[in-house]
Order: structure tokens, then C-alpha cells, then sequence
């Protein structure tokens, strides 16, 4: 590759912002002369020939785009410019296509303001490579849970990002709880230890919960303030999906708010398209013109691996006691249309590896209050019921229609584990055998382990999580972040996965080899 990591992190560390609060408010200000850039540039949903790429601006202006295959923009292709306008927020994203595979883009933004079009901004320059189309090494990062339980950015900032980037993955998949809107933060915390937390950066948007747009929007502003952030997102696309802390804790459609006070506004509904739009606006995830909100997708990234992107939250019903004995409305879980997507894609998939990315645990179980359950497991142990039957019908499906190399990727409980699920200690065994790895937290706190549901048969192969002794929500300084790695050989199509802390210390690993199709 043309271009350093070091030189872009070096480029992305010069696009920080003079102060904290000024990188998230959503006005503008005419003191500075140009345009300004105030949280670096993303990617995302990258594939073979195609790839978002975003940035934002401080006020209204052109964002003039320009692409290249080399570091120096010779022969650069100038795209169409873009608006960015407060009704996006100043934020603009475009979907770059036509692109040559395995090949490294640079792209290149400047901004013209619209009072003044001769005024423009210093440039910033990003950079991620298309997947191939012919097999060669994969590396891709995943995890969960940034700045959550009021851990926000200290003096050494989010590491676990720094630490992802110098593994120079393909791509980074963000498994859920990008951010916390309902997670108020405090300028310190104080410590078992006697010590102190110190927020070092924090601005007004995270000192509430997120009710508006403008509030929302700040959420996701406020992790773009982290250099470490800023940096990888420099030379690395991120795949995002969502969970339930982009809108509020446990949350789903039919969420009651009457007796939460920290909420003026009462409506779920409310609250959730004003998230819905912040994270299509600040995120480069891709969109489906036909439903252009719509979070779960495929990301075919060549021929050893396609990605799919669940989304456990927007078709789910209520949480309740999980025990219900017949599949009907009141067990949806990702729902009809996006299981019938999934099954349909997982079929058609030419790929060796089938890399299926859910923002929530198969078999721990996560509880919502004393009886109610939050996630698919309901604690019993037995036959398959209430939301279990979905999984018990995708899976069934899986091993009759020959599906082979399935791997399930997870955050959301806040530690890491690694889980193979046999049928021959499943009460429902009608499946082939996989693994589901969990990782997390990014920057959040530390929680865990759960327990294990039976009715699919899980066994935990490795479990990092706090001690007793140590207790629960700790900080990110106690160094339980965690991340996983993938790779992909491209001669022996082996998958490794490999469970790493922040401090980039190898927890644990396995290889798993490719089942070849008949």
C-alpha cells in the first residue's frame, strides 16, 4: 500500500477540533474563515466494486469529492459535489461505485461555503480497499459498546480503537450499541479504589438522555471527538448495525416510558425515528432505496466471506416470560420478512465463509427486570419456546438446505466468550453444530458472565469476564475491553478467530477449517 498507516493517522489527528464543545454543537460559527471538517471522515459497507464514504462540515456548504487508486490523487476522478446542510446536520455521505476490487481508494473531501463559494476548507483524505474478487488473506475486527455506563472519553481515550488499527484489519464490524443516547454522563465518577473517572471530554448533549434529533445526533458527534476513533475510521470502514442503547435500553416498539422520568418525551415512537435518522446520518451505512431506514443487509466481501447483518430490534415484540408454546406475534424476534431474507441469502451465498452478525446472543440469557427476558434465551433450559422458535426454524432450515460454514458474531453482554453449540447436548438437536464468539466492550463497562440457555445445546470453550471479587460495571482503565480478530487464508480458506483485551494480549484462538460442499 501507497499510503502509511502513520500518515494517515498523522492526517487524522490534524482534523481535531480547537475545543470539545464546539465539535458537537449543531449550529455553525463564521469564526473561523473556511470550512471546517469537525469529525474526520468514515467508510463503510465496503464490497468488491462499491463503498460509502462520509464527513461533516460546520456549516452549509459544497463538499467537493474526489477519488484516486494512489496516495497523490494523480488522474483522481472528480465526483459530483454534495450539499451538506443543516437538515442532515451538516453531514453528507455517498455511495462511491465502479470501483476496481482488491484495489486501495483514496478519497478526498473539500468544502466550498455557500455564502462564499471561493472560501474553501484545507482538505481531508480517507482511505479504505475493496474486497477482492479472487481469494486472498481476510482480516477483519469486530466488537461492541462504546461509551457507555457513563465511561466516556478520559486522557488516554477510547484505546481499544487504537489497539484494532494497528492490526490493519479490512474492516471493522461494530456489533451493536454504537452509542449510549440513554446513558447521561458525569464530569467524574468516583472509584472503588478512592480514585476518580474524569470525563476529560464531555459536552451537553451526553449530560441527559438523547429525546431529540439534535440530542441524538450529539451522541454520535461525541464519539467522533475520540482521536482514536477518528483515526481508525480514517483507513479502516466500519460495518455498523444497531441495539437497543441507540434508542434506549431494552428497547422495542411497544416500550412503556409513563413511569421513567428522565424522559419528557413519552412516545417510543418518537424516540426512535429521531434515532433511526441520526444513525443514518452520521454512519456510512449503506442504503436500500426501496427502504432506505432499513439496518439489516448483506456485505458480500469477495469469495471467502459474506457478512449478514442482523437487526434484533426493529421487528421484535414486547419482552415477557419467553414461554410461549406456539410461534405467533408475541414470539417475533427479527420477524418474518427478515428471516425469509436471511434464508434466502444465506442460500443463494456463493461464499466459503458465512459470517452472520447479530447484535445479540443465541443462548446467554439476558434478562429484562425479574421476569421478563431481553434477548432469545429463556432461562429453561427445555424444548425451544416463545422466541427460541425463531432460531430453532433458521437453524433447522441451515442443515436442510446444506448451508455450510456458518459463524455467529455477537457483543452485547459487555465480556468476551467463545461458545460451541452441539446438538448432541441440545434439547432442540435438529442442527449442525457452530460457533457463536462474543466480544465487548469497546469503551463501556464491564459486566458478566451470563448464563447459558440448554435448549440449543451451548458450551463455553473461554470466558473473560470480571471476577466476583471485582464486581460489575467496570471502567475501561480496569483494561476488560475487548475485540475480536478474523482471518481468512486464502490458500487453505482456514478461519481463526482470536479473542484479544485492549492491551492487545491474546486471550484466546481457534482455527476452524472450511466444510467443502458436495
Amino acid at each position: 500500500m501507497s499510503l502509511s498507516r502513520r500518515s494517515f493517522l498523522v492526517s487524522a489527528s490534524a482534523t481535531s477540533l480547537v475545543t470539545a464543545t464546539g465539535l458537537a454543537a449543531p449550529s455553525y460559527s463564521r469564526a473561523a474563515q473556511r470550512p471546517v471538517f469537525t469529525h474526520g471522515v468514515q467508510s463503510g459497507d465496503v464490497n468488491t466494486s462499491s463503498g460509502m464514504i462520509w464527513t461533516r462540515v460546520d456549516r452549509p456548504s459544497r463538499i467537493n469529492m474526489e477519488i484516486s487508486t494512489v496516495e497523490s490523487f494523480k488522474n483522481s476522478i472528480k465526483l459530483p459535489p454534495m450539499n451538506a446542510l443543516p437538515d442532515t446536520d451538516f453531514a453528507a455521505k455517498r455511495l462511491i461505485e465502479n470501483l476496481p476490487s482488491d484495489q486501495d481508494i483514496f478519497y478526498r473531501f473539500s468544502a466550498a461555503d455557500l455564502s462564499d463559494i471561493n472560501t474553501v476548507s484545507e482538505p481531508i483524505v480517507g482511505r479504505f480497499r475493496t474486497a477482492p474478487a479472487s481469494r486472498r488473506n481476510i482480516r477483519f475486527a469486530w466488537s461492541g459498546d462504546t461509551a457507555g455506563q457513563g465511561w466516556g472519553i478520559d486522557e488516554v481515550g477510547m484505546k481499544t480503537y487504537a489497539t484494532m488499527a494497528r492490526h490493519e484489519p479490512d474492516f471493522f464490524l461494530h456489533s451493536g450499541d454504537t452509542i449510549y443516547a440513554d446513558g447521561a454522563m458525569q464530569d467524574e465518577v468516583d472509584l472503588k479504589d478512592g480514585s476518580k473517572w474524569i470525563n476529560k471530554v464531555l459536552i451537553d448533549e451526553k449530560r441527559k438522555v438523547a429525546e431529540t434529533l439534535d440530542e441524538f445526533r450529539g451522541q454520535w458527534k461525541y464519539n467522533l471527538m475520540d482521536e482514536h476513533v477518528r483515526a481508525l475510521n480514517a483507513v479502516c470502514p466500519t460495518f455498523f448495525q444497531w441495539d437497543d442503547h441507540e434508542v434506549l435500553n431494552n428497547w422495542s416498539d411497544s416500550k412503556d416510558l409513563t413511569d421513567d422520568d428522565r424522559y419528557t418525551e413519552k412516545s417510543v415512537h418518537v424516540l426512535a425515528a429521531n434515532a433511526a435518522r441520526a444513525f443514518h446520518e452520521l454512519t456510512p451505512i449503506s442504503y436500500t432505496p426501496a427502504e432506505p431506514g432499513r439496518v439489516y443487509r448483506k456485505i458480500a466481501y469477495g469469495p471467502l466471506v459474506d457478512v449478514f447483518f442482523l437487526d434484533m430490534r426493529s421487528y421484535r415484540a414486547a419482552n415477557s416470560e419467553n414461554m410461549q408454546d406456539a410461534p405467533s406475534d408475541a414470539t417475533a424476534f427479527m420477524g418474518q420478512q427478515q428471516i425469509a431474507w436471511l434464508k434466502r441469502e444465506l442460500a443463494n451465498s456463493k461464499a466459503t465463509w458465512k459470517i452472520i452478525a447479530a447484535d445479540m446472543p443465541i443462548g446467554l440469557v439476558v434478562r429484562d427486570g425479574d421476569t421478563r427476558f431481553e434477548a432469545i434465551a429463556n432461562a429453561d433450559d427445555g424444548a425451544a419456546k416463545g422466541r427460541e422458535f425463531e432460531i430453532a426454524d433458521l437453524l433447522r432450515y441451515i442443515k436442510n438446505a446444506g448451508i455450510t460454514n456458518t459463524v455467529w458474531l455477537t457483543a452485547d453482554v459487555h465480556y468476551t466468550a467463545a461458545h460451541y453449540y452441539n446438538p448432541a447436548r441440545a434439547q432442540f438437536q435438529d442442527f449442525e453444530p457452530f460457533w457463536e464468539f462474543v466480544s465487548g466492550p469497546l469503551h463501556a463497562g464491564t459486566f458478566g458472565p451470563n448464563a447459558l440457555d440448554g435448549t440449543f445445546g451451548p458450551e463455553v470453550k473461554f470466558v473473560a469476564a470480571p471476577t466476583e471479587e471485582q464486581g460489575a460495571n467496570l471502567p475501561p482503565s480496569m483494561g476488560l475491553q475487548f475485540f475480536g480478530l478474523v482471518d481468512i487464508d486464502g490458500a487453505t480458506e482456514q478461519l481463526t478467530v482470536r479473542l484479544m483485551n485492549r492491551d492487545d494480549e491474546e486471550l484466546w484462538n481457534i482455527t476452524l477449517d472450511p466444510v467443502r460442499s458436495a
